[in-house]
């Protein structure tokens, strides 16, 4: 071949390879990348993930607007009595009693079935009978039932808190705690204040 046809040649093989190479490039890389990635799996998994995130929320204040409307605990209810003029006998050791008003605040039968104190090792319920001549105390069988919207007298010579075991004085002017146990296993608890008292000494009838 000579320079001449070389010369002709060579110009017009080099344009071809170049224009083989622009139309095969694009084809595999950027062209089909960039629309498949924007138009085809990025709006779907930002969709899904909102729909997803919306239903979460939702759930949580359902959630939460159901904690808030529970009712309220039974444990933070009125106390079913209300407890009116209470004071216990002072007493240095031995026997003691307490006296008060039981007020039913509730709209059904209320029974107190056993009573406490720190300032006494036992305490029972007691009631004062009368035989031939004589008044003698005992244990309350059943306890003390309070009518619904009624009240029952705690007092000398009747019904009572029994002291039977003092292990701290109770003083004049000192306010001890008690607590009542009713039927249903609540509680209520109370001040009572000690006064000096020279009644309440019915003898005891422990086989009762």
């Amino acid at each position: 071949m000579t320079i001449t046809t070389a010369a002709r040649v060579l110009p017009a093989a080099l344009t071809a390879l170049l224009a083989a190479g622009a139309c095969s490039a694009p084809s595999g890389t950027v062209t089909d990348a960039i629309p498949h990635t924007a138009a085809g799996a990025t709006p779907r998994t930002v969709a899904g993930t909102a729909t997803t995130t919306a239903a979460t929320a939702a759930t949580t204040i359902a959630a939460t607007t159901a904690t808030t409307a529970s009712p309220v605990p039974a444990s933070a209810a009125a106390a079913p009595l209300s407890i009116s003029d209470p004071w216990v006998k002072t007493a240095r050791a031995g026997m003691s009693a307490a006296f008060a008003t039981l007020v039913n605040t509730t709209g059904e039968a209320v029974t107190v079935v056993a009573a406490s104190t720190p300032v006494s090792s036992s305490v029972e319920l007691h009631e004062v009978v009368g035989d031939g001549g004589t008044t003698t105390m005992r244990r309350k069988q059943g306890g003390f039932v309070i009518p619904a919207g009624g009240r029952h007298v705690l007092q000398p010579g009747g019904d009572h808190i029994m002291l039977m075991g003092v292990r701290t004085p109770v003083e004049p002017g000192t306010e001890v705690p008690f607590t009542l146990t009713l039927k249903d296993g609540r509680t209520v608890s109370f001040m009572a204040v000690a006064k000096d008292f020279a009644g309440a000494n019915e003898s005891y009838a422990p086989h009762e």
